[in-house]
């Protein structure tokens, strides 16, 4: 039986096993990955950055990993149960869920012995100099319908496979990638969180209470923990840490600074301390990321 644990994949994997099914479009053929060899190939996908996607109906032992996902990995579960590393730690995730996972991060997940899962997928091609689907608000994990984006991936399969006309592949690309985007908007919804958050992104090395969080989106401590699980999927520490990571991953890419004083414009006094957080929560420590 697979446990949830917080150990992380440290190398690629892609097993599928005999009895995973797929279907799957990718926005051109030049991959030539086992997997992806019999997909319909859909140009237009590249209008949204969109690299491939599909709709996996897995079975264990299904493990993937991959160290160092180039883009945003958006899953929506429609039956079963799997587990998906989501900041650094094994989650569950059920029929009704979904999760965004960032790109330049370890992106695993797998199936649990006796427990079929089915989902679907819209993994985006961001380039370094483009902006992620992703947000400070953008949930991480959150209740999803995923049925009309599991349609449309099939409509759009299937309008490959058959008179594959410009004009309805347009529209079914169109709703893909509206659905994904509509996931991404859910944690803006609260006008207290983006205050909250946006004031916080602005001083990362301040060294933030949750006392003082509350105090900015003007609601109690445990209110401000329910706002955040919900909008989401993390804890108010646990989202101030995030925005750390993002801005550590930044500056590790653009600048010269030494990792010491990247530690400390952060709010880590210890380098050691922000070098383990940084490894548990991208996948790398970030001398090898740099």
């Amino acid at each position: 039986m697979v446990k949830s644990s917080s150990n992380q994949p440290n190398k690629d994997n892609h097993f599928l096993g005999e009895d995973t099914k797929l279907l799957v479009v990718t926005n051109d053929d030049t991959d030539t990955r086992e997997w992806l060899a019999n997909s319909e190939v859909c140009p237009l996908l590249s209008h949204h950055h969109i690299a491939h996607l599909g709709v996996m109906w897995g079975e264990y032992p299904l493990t993937v990993s991959r160290s160092n996902q180039e883009g945003s990995y958006f899953m929506a579960c429609a039956s079963g149960i799997g587990e998906v590393l989501i900041d650094g730690v094994w989650r569950k995730l059920r029929a009704g869920d979904a999760c965004l996972l960032p790109p330049l991060s370890i992106n695993a997940f797998r199936c649990i012995e006796g427990e079929s899962w089915e989902f679907c997928w819209v993994r985006y091609a961001e380039l370094p100099h483009r902006l992620p689907i992703s947000s400070f608000l953008t949930p991480v994990r959150a209740s999803f319908d995923q049925a009309p984006l599991a349609h449309a991936i099939r409509g759009l399969h299937l309008e490959c496979k058959g008179l594959n006309q410009p004009a309805a592949l347009n529209l079914w690309t169109e709703l893909i990638h509206q659905y994904v985007m509509r996931f991404t908007k859910e944690g803006s919804v609260d006008e207290r969180l983006w205050k909250l958050w946006k004031t916080v992104e602005l001083k990362l090395g301040h060294s933030w209470t949750l006392q003082e969080l509350a105090k900015i989106a003007c609601v109690s401590e445990e209110h401000l923990r329910r706002l955040c699980n919900k909008h989401l999927g993390r804890s108010p520490m646990q989202q101030l840490t995030y925005l750390r990571m993002q801005k550590a991953r930044i500056l590790l890419g653009t600048t010269d600074d030494k990792i010491e004083v990247i530690s400390h414009q952060l709010g880590y006094e210890n380098p050691f301390t922000f070098s383990n957080t940084f490894k548990k929560w991208v996948g790398w420590r970030p001398s090898e990321v740099r």
